[in-house]
């Protein structure tokens, strides 16, 4: 996680959570007229376990709902193993896999009920 933390708090699509002085997590998102994309979710090493993915990414689906947004897709590189479960174990949907800038991506989706 070596992003530009102020430019990504200031976008106004992020979420950054902050243990004393460093980011245990963060998550990105852009919004269109049907769904919100998680473009990053990241959760620092000394705060894996914790559930703190599990939080950034109900999150994520909070704000889908309060916007009127449908779905949330999201997309993981191949070789993260772990986020290859993570996902389904939430409700995500394997919708399909592809190369893009050399990188192997698998493709998630989750169908929202809207309130």
């Amino acid at each position: 996680m070596t992003s530009d933390y102020e430019q990504i708090a200031s976008s106004g699509m992020a979420i950054l959570v902050w243990r004393e002085s460093r980011v245990d997590g963060m998550l990105v998102f852009s919004l269109d007229a049907e769904e919100l994309l998680v473009e990053n979710i990241a959760v620092s090493p000394q705060a894996q376990g914790s559930g703190l993915g599990s939080a950034l990414l109900a999150q994520a689906e909070r704000i889908a709902v309060k916007r009127g947004k449908h779905w949330v897709r999201l997309y993981t590189n191949e070789a993260m193993v772990e986020n290859l479960a993570f996902y389904p174990r939430r409700g995500y949907v394997e919708t399909h896999r592809g190369t893009v800038d050399g990188y192997a991506r698998v493709y998630f989706a989750k169908q929202l009920a809207l309130e």
